[in-house]
């Protein structure tokens, strides 16, 4: 039977842990306080990080990841072991020890120490001890410590597993996994070598792939665009000539399909940055053509009704667990609720955007039904109507269509090939 390790138990006998520098372990240490601590984003803490080394910051990214995937049952792992609750910094540290031990293969005596002098590099030396204790309690017994739990359950909040309902754990399931790498090809354009063709016509790279080191991405032959994520853009089959509005268009992946589609596309987007981005994008994937609007969509209108709107809302964003397991713990049942309202919003800007019998394709990267079908729903009694998507319209992706005829998907899709982000889409039409 396991013997909790008091806070005070140093190890003083052994040999004093590494002190040197650590910048992949500060920077996923400041990653998680940020996400535990502050429910900050964990591109925030990303983004303003002097490391500036890209595999420093990849690795702590993914030693990140890792513990915010099962941050649940490895706290839950790790109760028996602590008499007390330690403070959050002191947490985090640890669950980076479990991480490292667990899921990612570290060698013990690298887990151990690197977690040791982390919390000395910190000033968080009282503690040392403990860590030390508790590690090498976890990589001797990690295996009995687990037994009975359910990993699924417990590193899901209790408030979105209950909101998923019977899709729970097949997403838990599949939020376990590092998302590949998914590319949306130019037409024409061939399929890079290493590239797995998935159903609906996305090539599937494993993931840990550098986009970059692909050939073709310098002569913009294929961008970056989740299997899940390229479907929206299709299923709004704009037509060549086409007016086609892209609201909260970048990073631009669906402009890129819209425009090669041949349709007149009017991208908008309220953040300069994030356009400026966009445009870099456009411009490596040499599509010229495409009216660049940094603007708000609840306030902007063209200067003529378009054929088409297509809205990637802003949304909770649950969907992308894979890559941003931060969502987990940042989001609460109150910003989706903030966000609907501001779904509500933007589909009723796009109606002013319309010609009467225009198409709106009103897509998220959410599991909420919050923010999917019950935002359609809504929308229909405020002057839309539903044009359901047709069995035929699935181009490899059947699996999504729901019997109300809207797209959803979720990250425990395509298992066995690495599943997909959670996407909800539906096709409305305005009424004349």
């Amino acid at each position: 039977m396991s013997t909790p390790v008091s806070h005070g138990s140093a190890s003083s006998r052994r040999s004093p842990p590494r002190t040197e520098a650590d910048p992949t372990r500060d920077l996923a240490f400041d990653i998680l306080c940020g996400v535990v601590e502050h429910r900050r984003m964990l591109e925030t803490t990303l983004d303003r990080s002097t490391t500036s080394d890209p595999r420093d910051r990849a690795s702590a990214h993914r030693l990140a990841a890792t513990v915010l995937r099962y941050m649940g049952s490895m706290t839950e792992l790790l109760q028996p072991l602590l008499r007390r609750e330690p403070p959050a910094p002191v947490r985090c540290a640890l669950l980076m020890g479990v991480a490292q031990l667990r899921h990612l293969g570290t060698p013990p005596h690298a887990a151990v120490g690197t977690i040791v002098s982390l919390l000395r590099r910190r000033g968080l030396t009282p503690f040392a001890g403990l860590a030390n204790a508790v590690l090498r309690r976890v990589a001797r017994e990690g295996d009995t410590l687990a037994e009975g739990l359910d990993q699924d359950r417990l590193d899901v909040p209790p408030w979105l597993w209950s909101a998923w309902g019977g899709r729970a754990r097949a997403i838990a399931s599949g939020m376990h996994r590092e998302a590949p790498l998914d590319l949306t090809l130019r037409p024409g354009a061939e399929v890079p070598d290493g590239g797995v063709v998935m159903p609906n016509g996305s090539v599937r790279f494993p993931a840990g792939t550098r986009v970059t080191e692909i050939p073709g991405f310098e002569e913009g032959a294929f961008w970056v665009q989740d299997a899940a994520a390229s479907m929206p853009a299709r299923l709004l089959n704009a037509q060549p000539g086409w007016h086609v509005i892209d609201l909260c268009a970048a990073p631009g992946g669906k402009t890129a399909q819209l425009a090669l589609a041949g349709a007149q596309v009017s991208a908008v987007e309220r953040d300069a940055g994030r356009m400026r981005r966009m445009s870099e994008n456009l411009e490596r994937l040499r599509i010229a053509g495409v009216e660049e609007i940094v603007a708000d969509a609840l306030q902007w209108k063209p200067a003529s009704p378009a054929n088409a709107v297509l809205l990637d809302a802003p949304c909770s964003a649950t969907g992308t667990l894979r890559r941003h397991p931060d969502v987990l713990w940042v989001k609460r049942p109150r910003d989706v609720t903030a966000l609907a309202q501001g779904q509500d919003a933007l589909i009723d800007a796009a109606a002013n955007m319309l010609a009467p019998g225009g198409i709106l394709l009103y897509a998220v990267c959410s599991l909420q039904d919050e923010e999917g079908a019950a935002r359609v729903e809504a929308a229909l009694t405020r002057g839309w109507e539903l044009l359901p998507f047709a069995e035929d319209e699935f181009q490899g992706m059947p699996i999504a269509r729901t019997r109300e005829g809207y797209f959803r998907t979720h990250p425990g899709m395509w298992h066995d090939e690495g599943g997909m982000d959670g996407f909800f889409a539906a096709r409305l039409r305005r009424k004349s």
